[in-house]
């Protein structure tokens, strides 16, 4: 079951995909997340979590041949999110699955959140999905694309 899912080609929406990591410990996670992006998308430097979701979360994590830092926010935009940064060459910002989610949800909302017409900020996106919801009707009802 894959854990991480990105937009394909340039994403239109606020997110850039989704993470499931498998447990709420940073340091253990975050060298696995860096580990899976591709190479070409340069090293990661930073990354940008919620306290609400990593209360704990050191300043600084290793990973493979370098340190990142951690920057901790109080942002309502990233209780579910991590912004990762790699230097000047991009920035995603990613939907953080809770790893106690079923995988169900799990998979729906790493599907979701890597549709580059998805509208939906992280927190909405999961409270939907938490929900019930598949978040489609919700766009929908909230002006979705437009007529096409």
């Amino acid at each position: 079951m894959p854990r991480l899912r990105l937009t394909p080609d340039v994403s239109h929406g606020p997110l850039d995909g989704a993470w499931w990591p498998r447990c709420d410990a940073l340091e253990l996670e975050l060298p696995a997340l860096v580990g899976s992006l591709d190479p070409s998308s340069g090293t990661v430097t930073r990354v940008t979590v919620g306290t609400a979701a990593w209360p704990d979360a050191p300043q600084e994590v290793m990973a493979p041949g370098h340190v990142i830092e951690v920057v901790l926010t109080d942002s309502a935009a990233e209780a579910h999110a991590i912004t990762v940064d790699c230097g000047t060459v991009g920035r995603w910002e990613l939907l953080v699955i809770p790893p106690d989610e079923p995988v169900g949800v799990a998979t729906r909302l790493l599907t979701a959140a890597a549709d580059a017409g998805n509208p939906l900020s992280a927190p909405r996106r999961l409270a939907l999905a938490e929900s019930g919801l598949d978040g489609q009707n919700a766009w929908e009802s909230e002006g979705g694309a437009g007529p096409r």
